[in-house]
């Protein structure tokens, strides 16, 4: 059977918890205050079975001061009943909740002309056409218009034929998305804990399920579900549900709080969205302007900043549509698409309303206004994978986390796997090892590698390549990791770039070493060869190669790097150096004094220097050496010879 959920809106006084009751048989004022004042205060809720649907009411406040209760109970209907009555006809609060329902994107409904009984034909004919001039040209403005009366019963069955109708055509709601209920009420039941009741936008809940309530952050767990009082397995999206939840006391949930998957979700403080001003407030909306923001069942302060363009006025005039970033006070769970409703600080008036386009969007400063105006734009009629690549695109080379993918977008994952899949196919997005990046991002930081390290060659020839995390800070230093390693697999791919162990170089460098740089390295080898296992200090070794030895240091090291890069030369320890065919005589040594010391192959220190030639200042290091080369294994003050 399929859910809809109905909100009632209008004046006070004007009869809409009355027609409630006429038409379920509840009395929607539960709080006593509300008994006693013969007013609603706060929300309240009634179910009636017709059949092949079944209609949730949300019975709304018809008060100006309790205004924000109504906003909270009208975020997720799915039909609004505008209800007159036929002795007051339209009135200013008629007037706020109509405009409310039109900010909210409301798609359907119907209008409900109460206290008929109280009238003539005559003046109730006045009053529906005064209502048919309030909806014309709104998405009321076909709607059926019936006439009741919850005292007489009058035209009861009549709106509850017109409402099935108007249930089985209501637009089906969004199924992309996952599971959210914001909390609308919590209390205690005794014997059970806390209970939170809302109207399930997305998705589904059912028993035993775990659940975040955001923005605290409070794992939960599903104990119970009822639907309307009546207990179910599961509840779905469209229906008013309360949730026995176990791990949290009722009195830390409070209202505009979200129930969603665990760890799926995150609360946000900035927003960028589309706003329409009402045409009749007295003043436009302007950056700086503090408001009170309305979404789902939360009210939270903001700042608007106003996405003018170049000589443009930072506001938007009433009457007129713009885009704004909404600077929160408070942390809020929002998702794009999501509707809300913007009131003046003070004195509290409806004021605008819009749509969410990036819930988690990045700080818009001054001249980046314009452009963040411009890529917003974008967005108008874009698709899921065109959207997906928005908000890759939004996070410049620091890329975009699957899991914040699902985050920012509230898709379930076969969405967001279909629109990830198709933003590919274009050619949009690129996926790194799990990280998405816009293709103009990678590529142009896949670009400024080769160039890095070719302008390395340039100003280091003799150098065999550039250091890969010298590489990493100076072209990826704000990019993923992902990303960097991505880049230099595709760079080899494609021939570009080499990359050898902890070096970069591009594949076609050589070392083409000038005659005098040639004969220096020749120099240099021989320097150490000659020394054999007496190796000299750096200093000795390069004032031995090289009369100016003082004045082009660091041109000799890069000659000595050369010397180690080929397997020349091994750095047994800091600045400490030997040759290698020297070291490979010792090992073979080494190895031959261990076939004649049977199965123990031990050596000590003192046997090792009179085998080696070489004094304790040597031994020690070259010992170490073997150890970290497995050459040597240490057994207490000897060593295995392996």
């Amino acid at each position: 059977m399929r859910s809809v959920i109905v909100g009632t809106a209008g004046h006070i006084d004007h009869g809409k918890t009355s027609l409630v009751r006429a038409l379920t048989g509840v009395d929607a004022d539960r709080l006593p205050e509300e008994k006693r004042r013969g007013i609603t205060i706060d929300l309240g809720f009634a179910e009636l079975d017709l059949g092949e649907v079944r209609v949730g009411f949300v019975d709304v406040p018809g008060h100006e001061r309790f205004v924000k209760n109504m906003l909270a109970g009208a975020h997720g209907i799915d039909l609004a009943a505008l209800v007159i009555a036929a002795d007051e006809g339209v009135m200013p609060q008629t007037r706020e909740h109509f405009d409310i329902c039109r900010l909210l994107a409301v798609a359907a409904g119907l209008v409900v002309l109460t206290k008929t009984d109280t009238v003539d034909e005559e003046l109730l004919e006045l009053v529906r056409a005064e209502a048919e001039e309030l909806v014309a040209g709104s998405f009321l403005e076909d709607a059926p218009v019936v006439a009741v009366s919850a005292r007489t019963g009058e035209g009861i069955e009549e709106l509850k034929a017109k409402l099935r109708e108007a249930a089985l055509a209501a637009p089906a709601r969004d199924s992309d998305t996952v599971t959210r209920l914001p909390v609308d009420r919590s209390f205690t039941m005794r014997g059970f804990g806390a209970v939170v009741t809302g109207t399930l936008v997305a998705g589904e809940i059912a028993e035993w399920q775990e659940l975040e309530l955001l923005p605290a952050g409070a794992r939960v767990r599903v104990r119970g579900v009822q639907v309307h009082g009546s207990t179910v397995k599961t509840a779905t999206a469209g229906q008013r549900t309360a949730v026995n939840l176990g791990g949290v006391e009722a009195s830390g949930v409070v209202r505009g709080m979200v129930l969603a998957p665990a760890g799926r979700l995150a609360a946000t403080q900035i927003m960028d969205a589309r706003v329409s001003v009402l045409k009749d407030v007295p003043r436009p909306l302007k950056t700086r302007q503090r408001v009170r923001v309305h979404h789902g069942t939360a009210e939270v302060l903001a700042r608007v900043v106003v996405l003018e363009g170049p000589g443009e006025p930072s506001e938007t005039v009433p009457g007129a549509a713009g885009l704004v970033q909404l600077r929160l006070e408070s942390p809020i769970v929002a998702l794009p698409g999501d509707r809300f409703i913007l009131r003046t600080y003070s004195p509290q008036q409806t004021v605008a309303g819009g749509e969410v386009l990036d819930a988690h969007a990045p700080k818009h400063r001054g001249r980046e206004r314009a452009a963040a105006r411009a890529r917003l734009a974008s967005l108008a009629g874009a698709d899921a994978a065109a959207r997906l690549a928005f908000f890759v695109e939004s996070t410049g080379e620091r890329g975009l986390r699957r899991a914040e993918a699902a985050s920012r977008t509230g898709w379930r994952d076969d969405v967001l796997d279909a629109a990830l899949a198709e933003a590919r196919g274009r050619g949009a997005v690129v996926e790194a090892e799990g990280v998405l990046a816009s293709r103009e991002v990678f590529e142009r930081l896949l670009r400024a590698a080769v160039a890095e390290v070719e302008a390395h060659h340039v100003r280091e020839p003799l150098s065999r390549g550039l250091a890969r995390e010298t590489l990493r800070e100076r072209v990826f230093a704000r990019a993923a990791p992902e990303l960097f390693r991505s880049a230099l697999q595709r760079a080899e791919a494609e021939g570009a770039l080499v990359s050898e162990r902890e070096l970069v170089r591009s594949r076609g460098h050589s070392l083409e070493l000038s005659p005098a740089d040639e004969a220096l390295r020749e120099r240099l080898e021989k320097v150490y060869r000659e020394a054999a296992l007496e190796a000299p200090t750096l200093e000795e070794a390069f004032a031995r190669a090289d009369a100016d030895a003082g004045k082009r240091r660091e041109h000799l090291r890069k000659i000595l790097q050369l010397l180690i890069d080929a397997g020349a030369l091994v750095r047994v320890r800091e600045d400490l150096f030997f040759h290698r065919g020297a070291l490979d005589r010792l090992v073979a040594a080494l190895r031959e004094y261990a076939a004649g010391r049977g199965p123990e192959r031990l050596i000590d220190v003192a046997a090792f220097k009179e085998l080696s030639g070489v004094s304790r200042k040597y031994a020690i290091p070259l010992l170490e050496y073997f150890d970290r080369e497995r050459v040597t294994r240490r057994a207490g003050d000897k060593r295995v010879i392996l």
